[in-house]
């Protein structure tokens, strides 16, 4: 398997020049102000699923090879990614994990005809219209928020507070949190970090007599900040620090923030116990990544899972891959991948991955305790 980044001219869809490798565009953030090590754990899973995909053969003896672009977060810059990669022929556009990006790829992916298979972003609306060419394989943010939602009921949390930044998916998630909340005798109250120090966020709390704050922010700025002055404050030291987007998944987390970054529930999609193909890719994510995959990970692998079979039986044709997707029937490595057209969803959805509740140990730290399942 080989990951290339160099710019190719134009040629027939999905192949390289001289014809011997089918080329799949990825949409990956590895540079800041993108989510890097996010980026990092999915651009693993899609290299591993190639590599295990060649291994088996590739698409009718041609291998498959990864074309990778940078995202950086950059909505533009991902538009004009997917437009170059359309040029170079690939077959289809794989990965993306920042929703806001996914949304521009998604948009762009529809307008020229290109098959995106989305790994990670969440936002419900992918694209304005419903579309043939677009389908994903993580959650939508509102069944996975609305999970997060009866998590906080659950455990007897009424007063929400969340700390925002500008942001059209932070702005979803408000909104999703709060139609599930208040008709359950919740209330959600919002606090603007751009507006607000660390230390006016702990006074907020207080005067709101909130229980919990969800930290939909970015990480590790203004996210760490904010959890060490919440921690440290002894009016709090009965609230409760959430972060549904998952921010303390990953291990720079528990290393920007130690102890205090224990106890933190966040949204993570994977079973309770692993497949024998979960286990199997797991222990290959671990030995690639040099510690324990994310649920970003799988979701990277399983993306490639589902292309090399879509493309080994209908051909790398982009409108035969797009008409593919409610015929999909894959094992991927937390369950049985299909997609269906679901309400108020744009594109073709795997409904549904499995959504966990989850925290860390504040025992060890590296263990996650799995708090709810929805």
């Amino acid at each position: 398997m080989s990951t290339r980044v160099n710019t190719r001219s134009s040629r027939p869809e999905g192949e390289r020049a001289d014809g011997s490798a089918v080329l799949i565009g990825a949409l990956v953030p590895l540079t800041r102000p993108g989510w890097v090590e996010a980026g990092r754990h999915l651009l693993a899973g899609l290299e591993l699923g190639v590599r295990e995909a060649n291994d088996a053969g590739g698409v009718a003896g041609r291998p498959l090879e990864l074309v990778v672009r940078d995202t950086a977060a950059d909505p533009e810059r991902a538009a004009a990614a997917v437009d170059e990669l359309a040029r170079m022929g690939v077959a289809a556009l794989a990965g993306e994990y920042h929703s806001v990006v996914a949304r521009a790829a998604a948009a762009r992916a529809d307008a020229l005809g290109l098959p995106f298979l989305c790994s990670s972003g969440v936002l419900d609306a992918l694209t304005d219209q419903p579309t043939r060419w677009v389908a994903r394989l993580a959650p939508a943010q509102s069944r996975g928020w609305r999970v997060f939602a009866d998590f906080l009921l659950g455990a007897g949390h009424r007063r929400i507070a969340v700390a925002t930044q500008p942001s059209v998916y932070w702005a979803s998630g408000v909104r999703i949190l709060r139609d599930r909340l208040t008709p359950r005798g919740g209330a959600v109250v919002e606090l603007d970090v751009g507006a607000l120090a660390p230390t006016a966020v702990c006074d907020r709390l207080v005067d709101q007599r909130a229980t919990a704050l969800l930290l939909l922010v970015g990480h590790p700025d203004p996210a760490v900040p904010i959890v060490r002055s919440v921690r440290r404050d002894r009016r709090l030291a009965d609230i409760l620090i959430g972060a549904p987007a998952g921010q303390p998944e990953f291990s720079g987390w528990a290393t920007s923030l130690g102890d205090d970054g224990s106890a933190v529930p966040f949204l993570r999609y994977l079973p309770e116990r692993p497949s024998p193909l979960g286990a199997r890719v797991g222990k290959a994510l671990s030995e690639r990544l040099g510690e324990a995959p994310s649920f970003v990970a799988y979701e990277g692998y399983d993306t490639i899972a589902v292309l090399a079979d879509v493309l080994r039986s209908h051909g790398v044709d982009r409108a035969r891959t797009a008409d593919s997707w409610p015929r999909v029937a894959v094992e991927g490595t937390r369950g049985q991948i299909r997609f269906s057209r679901t309400n108020g969803i744009s594109v073709w959805q795997w409904a549904w991955p499995p959504i966990q509740v989850v925290d860390r140990d504040p025992a060890r730290p590296d263990r996650f305790r799995i708090l709810h399942s929805g």
